[in-house]
């Protein structure tokens, strides 16, 4: 691992060209990946020489504010395009090296790894009996790492001093706010780089190599952890000895008051929850609660009344956000089928509001519903009977009726039911094992 390796023109290149696969918004110096990849052929052999000679120096990081779903925000850092790619060239470079060491149960910014894997092992965890998690929360991970023990890290295996002064000056490069103030970066690696996941797993390496020695099962995600033990007691013990740990020897926080020991069923691990069933003994992969209060809030703010486009753009950009969401939540197994289910009526009722409020008056909204077939006493006594809101009328029987699910089908609206099913088929041809997730994580 040399500096020559990194500031090789081929490595380079091939640095770019992932930095222009991942897109990515521009930096501080505003400058696009298209505007560099017109003189590419130029900056490559200069950023090469520059590398070679020390006297590269990375831009300043452009911060942005992400909300979180707990109604927080998430600091992300934005370098430069031209520092991504040195960025991603330092880690071509690391990453063979330090990925296989890695404990077989550290899950997050891994080849071949994944949230799904991570999920995986745990159910296989809490199949054998292990029915109670440490879960753990470090407060503001990527805000606190400690440069200096990152780099003693580092320099446990990286011999060129080069190099580590290249990612000592990455870690130390200035943010520039919002507001356009400028700060100093005294600890964390920001978020945004293609270095950062590869430098967040070489700090938590170290917590698992401790969980393995004291032989703990556990599965870690980048900063969330979930330890499995068989009690309560149990778990209060490993949770303050771990917590220690962490604190004492990785100058890393826990938050105490997001960190519990509780039951897998209550446990929300990566948008997912586990339940053992007593019957038989398997898994259910289920929906936690945050995940479905979640996707009920994006529902109804993608699905407002006074909705003042078409229904097809409705539904056109509700299927957007839909894929993806299904795309990752796909794993589930039939436990969750009910509430992806309800999530289906869900969405078709926030429509039929919209339609209604689009119609507006009584008398309008009886003509479309005879229309559409409905009988007129029905129509009638659906919008006349009572003073009902848009959203009481969207569930009576004239308008389910009159606007039936084949409707939005027609209109393109997909199925989460459907869109599960066509993956659990899938899931089914490419596998052995009748479940996509039984026995993976051994």
């Amino acid at each position: 691992m040399t500096m020559e390796e990194v500031a090789n023109v081929d490595n380079l290149r091939r640095a770019f060209w992932c930095v222009e696969r991942n897109d990515g918004a521009p930096g501080a110096d505003r400058q696009s990946i298209a505007q560099v990849k017109t003189h590419l052929s130029e900056i490559l052999p200069a950023l090469s020489r520059q590398l070679v000679e020390e006297r590269y120096r990375p831009g300043l990081i452009r911060r942005v504010w992400i909300p979180k779903p707990d109604g927080g925000q998430r600091g992300l850092g934005i370098p430069n395009v031209i520092d991504r790619v040195v960025q991603q060239a330092v880690y071509q470079v690391l990453g063979p090296h330090y990925d296989p060491t890695f404990h077989k149960s550290s899950h997050g910014f891994r080849p071949e790894r994944s949230c799904h894997t991570a999920i995986a092992e745990a159910q296989g965890y809490v199949a054998k009996g292990y029915g109670w998690v440490v879960d753990l929360d470090l407060e503001k991970f990527f805000d606190r790492v400690n440069h200096d023990r990152l780099l003693a890290r580092l320099a446990q295996r990286v011999a060129d001093r080069r190099l580590l002064r290249l990612i000592r000056l990455m870690l130390k490069a200035n943010v520039v706010l919002p507001d356009g103030v400028v700060v100093q970066t005294e600890e964390g690696t920001p978020q945004g780089g293609p270095l950062s996941p590869l430098l967040s797993n070489v700090v938590l390496d170290e917590l698992d190599q401790e969980m393995a020695r004291r032989g703990y099962y556990f599965v870690r995600y980048a900063d969330d952890a979930n330890i499995y033990i068989r009690s309560s007691r149990a778990g209060q013990r490993v949770m303050a000895s771990i917590s220690r740990f962490i604190e004492r020897r990785l100058r890393l926080k826990v938050n105490m008051t997001k960190s519990t020991v509780t039951k897998p069923e209550r446990s929300h691990f990566l948008g997912f929850r586990l339940r053992r069933q007593p019957t038989d003994g398997t898994v259910a992969v289920m929906l936690s609660k945050r995940s479905v209060d979640r996707i009920y809030e994006v529902i109804r703010t993608k699905t407002p009344r006074t909705w003042g486009q078409s229904l097809e753009a409705c539904i056109e950009d509700l299927n957007a956000y839909l894929r993806g969401w299904i795309g990752f939540f796909r794993i589930v197994t039939p436990a969750a089928f009910t509430t992806l289910s309800d999530l289906d009526a869900h969405i078709r009722r926030r429509l039929r509001a919209i339609v209604l409020r689009h119609w507006r008056r009584k008398r309008v909204i009886i003509r479309r519903l005879v229309r559409r077939r409905v009988p007129v006493s029905m129509a009638r006594r659906a919008v006349f009977n009572a003073r009902r809101s848009w959203w009481a009328l969207s569930h009576t029987p004239a308008v389910d009726r009159g606007l039936p699910t084949r409707l939005f089908q027609s209109l393109g609206l997909i199925s989460l039911v459907a869109h599960w099913k066509a993956a659990q088929t899938r899931l089914a041809a490419a596998v052995t094992v009748p479940n996509q997730l039984s026995l993976i994580w051994e």
